[in-house]
């Protein structure tokens, strides 16, 4: 896991500018990696039942949309709340006052920053991943790319549970893979929180104050 002070530079990039792990969705999209996952998944025998029970449920959210824009945005969202209930109203003013998006300043609600930051980054990603409508839906169905989105929500569930929890209900657990560049900072400083405790989720939103300070 990266030190509290890289996670809080991951943090700040991601909120100042979104378009920033833009480059980042190249690893999502990473034919070796898929492959890797793949070759995984033949050896990994114990679990192969409970993975086919999660590749028929990620065929039929696929069949019911889970590809569509608006579901991206959510998962973010989600996340995203996740990560705010923990942060004290004058720390999320402090942060959010950074961002390109809090043009009314404290008016606007934290809420609603972090909601704009999300669809930012589910636009440019859904650009980027413009293919992804057939193309991705083809490829979760068949071999690598299945592996990579079904050991990766398992990760998460192991991870962080509460946020495998809060996405599981609606399928967007299965979307975190495509998302993972973009969300992994603020999931890492959760599991800081779960694992070390608010004292150490804390540090990390110091020196996320820090680092916006040194701009």
């Amino acid at each position: 896991m990266s030190s509290y002070r890289e996670i809080a530079q991951r943090i700040v990039k991601i909120l100042v500018s979104p378009e920033s792990v833009f480059g980042f969705w190249n690893g999502v999209m990473s034919v070796p990696k898929d492959v890797g996952y793949l070759a995984y998944g033949f050896i990994d025998t114990d679990s192969r039942s409970a993975r086919e029970n999660e590749r028929i449920r990620m065929v039929t959210a696929i069949r019911y949309g889970i590809l569509k824009n608006h579901n991206f945005i959510k998962t973010l969202e989600i996340v995203f709340a996740a990560f705010n209930q923990y942060v004290p109203e004058e720390k999320q003013n402090s942060i959010y006052s950074h961002t390109l998006f809090s043009v009314a300043g404290r008016s606007t609600s934290n809420t609603l920053i972090s909601g704009r930051i999300a669809q930012s980054i589910a636009q440019k990603s859904s650009l980027f991943i413009g293919i992804r409508g057939s193309i991705i839906g083809n490829a979760l169905l068949a071999g690598g790319m299945a592996e990579r989105c079904i050991y990766t929500s398992r990760r998460l569930q192991s991870y962080v549970p509460e946020v495998y929890n809060a996405l599981r209900p609606h399928n967007y657990d299965l979307l975190y893979f495509l998302l993972e560049p973009a969300l992994q900072p603020f999931v890492e400083a959760l599991h800081v929180r779960w694992t070390n405790g608010t004292s150490a989720f804390n540090q990390i939103l110091d020196a996320v104050d820090n680092e916006f300070k040194k701009r």
